[in-house]
């Protein structure tokens, strides 16, 4: 039963990121980023000021602050897929699909930018009076009430993709692997811990996370930089092998040789949108709650997103993988590859460190991607019935944790798959409002100076 349902899942997979969906996200972020002429990247350093709180001011609508705007998209973001994400597209895809998660990032830099400013843009009110943004909201309110069937479509896929299904898994995975913990204890510890922070809101999740994330992603980058420092000598030949596999599909990955070109550039992209989750919809949900009356602040700060999750966080863990050389294994193994990766260069000490930080992540990943299942919930049933989606939410963690790893990616993989087509139809028709926002802040921006 459990191989027939994998089977189904793994071919609805591959249609669901077929050709027009790639062609969407990434010739969508290439058309974004060439239309905005690249302005919002020349904001960079404005953007770090604006993180800062240069900016605030008090009466401003929103709930929370950039900064934990960015900590709570980053919680999502920066965590399993970075660990467990990363080793899975290797063994898909070869060392090549990393090339094709930097493209993707790069060009989802501008995506964020635009999905992010919208969010504020086409702020809306949920059934209890609270601001909300995200794309269901811009849908309705930007496009206009005969499009909101997109933003229904949007809502009930974000309902499956943000319950956090993979994380629970990989957690469950490295706590039995390592340490000999059953799942099914793995997935009612988890349950419990997320239930503490997600049943006090969206306020308590932006506390934990703005100490959560600096302190995970310090922790594992430096433990990551001292791996690949270790086996420097390899460097250039680890980074020939990425390029020169990008565009040949020739590596043998998870040990079958001839990967097709098209195989590597759709594991990449497919991991990077898992990982960085640019055009998927669920960033915008985080940033639109953020306190500002200037859209195009929070997409400056939302762009800076891509870049920390998979050019730096998920190159380290790519590095560290490659340096290692255990990554020609015949089935998915996840977060297991990458904490043999450090296993082996650091020993019993180095597989200790990824294992905390793997808790830290799926953790605060699961914290972030409640909030979005939620509001995703909200948007259809109503805000007072949110109790319901954070029952169910802490059910399926436990499920997640005794799933199949292949059954829980090919499931969250259909889903964003699903929230990014009306994601980005909406954002792509909604961007010469953008850049009208984004010139005129520009301008009154130079002019304040």
């Amino acid at each position: 039963m459990n191989e027939r349902l994998d089977h189904i899942l793994s071919v609805a997979v591959d249609y669901a990121w077929g050709t027009p969906l790639l062609i969407l996200l990434v010739g969508g972020g290439f058309i974004l980023t060439l239309y905005s002429r690249l302005l919002p990247f020349m904001g960079v350093r404005h953007a770090f000021e604006i993180l800062r709180g240069k900016f605030d001011r008090e009466g401003d609508p929103g709930d929370i602050s950039h900064f934990q705007a960015l900590s709570t998209s980053l919680a999502a973001t920066v965590g399993l897929g970075n660990i467990g994400g990363v080793a899975i597209a290797i063994t898909q895809g070869g060392p090549g699909a990393v090339f094709w998660m930097w493209v993707s990032a790069l060009l989802g830099m501008g995506t964020k930018f635009f999905t992010c400013t919208l969010a504020i843009m086409y702020r809306g009110e949920d059934s209890l009076g609270q601001v909300q943004g995200g794309p269901m909201f811009y849908i309705e309110k930007g496009l206009g009430k005969r499009f909101k069937f997109l933003a229904f479509f949007f809502s009930i896929c974000g309902m499956i993709g943000c319950l956090a299904l993979f994380q629970a898994n990989q957690v469950a995975e490295i706590l039995a692997e390592s340490y000999g913990i059953e799942r099914w204890l793995s997935g009612l510890g988890t349950a419990f811990l997320v239930g503490f922070v997600v049943l006090g809101g969206l306020k308590r999740i932006a506390r934990v996370a703005i100490r959560l994330v600096p302190t995970m992603c310090s922790v594992y980058l430096l433990t990551s930089i001292a791996v690949v420092i270790s086996h420097y000598a390899l460097i250039p030949q680890i980074l020939v092998q990425i390029f020169h596999d990008a565009f040949t599909g020739t590596a043998a990955a998870g040990g079958v040789a001839g990967i097709s070109f098209m195989t590597v550039v759709q594991t990449g992209i497919k991991r990077a949108a898992f990982s960085n989750e640019a055009g998927t919809g669920t960033a915008p949900m985080a940033h639109g709650a953020a306190k500002t009356s200037e859209p195009v602040r929070e997409g400056l700060v939302a762009m800076l997103g891509p870049f920390i999750d998979t050019i730096v966080v998920c190159s380290l863990t790519a590095f560290v993988i490659l340096s290692t050389g255990n990554w020609r294994v015949r089935e998915i193994k996840g977060v297991s590859l990458t904490s043999q990766a450090f296993e082996v260069t650091m020993g019993d000490w180095g597989k200790l460190v990824l294992v905390a930080v793997v808790l830290l992540f799926g953790l605060s990943t699961m914290f972030g991607y409640s909030y979005y299942g939620k509001k995703c919930f909200s948007y259809l049933f109503g805000a007072e019935k949110g109790r319901i989606y954070d029952v169910f939410y802490l059910i399926m963690l436990f499920v997640g944790a005794v799933w199949s790893a292949s059954t829980v990616v090919n499931l969250v993989d259909i889903a964003f798959a699903l929230m990014a087509l009306p994601n980005m139809i909406a954002t792509l028709l909604l961007a010469p409002r953008v850049m009208i926002a984004t010139r005129d802040y520009f301008a009154r921006y130079r002019f304040d100076r």
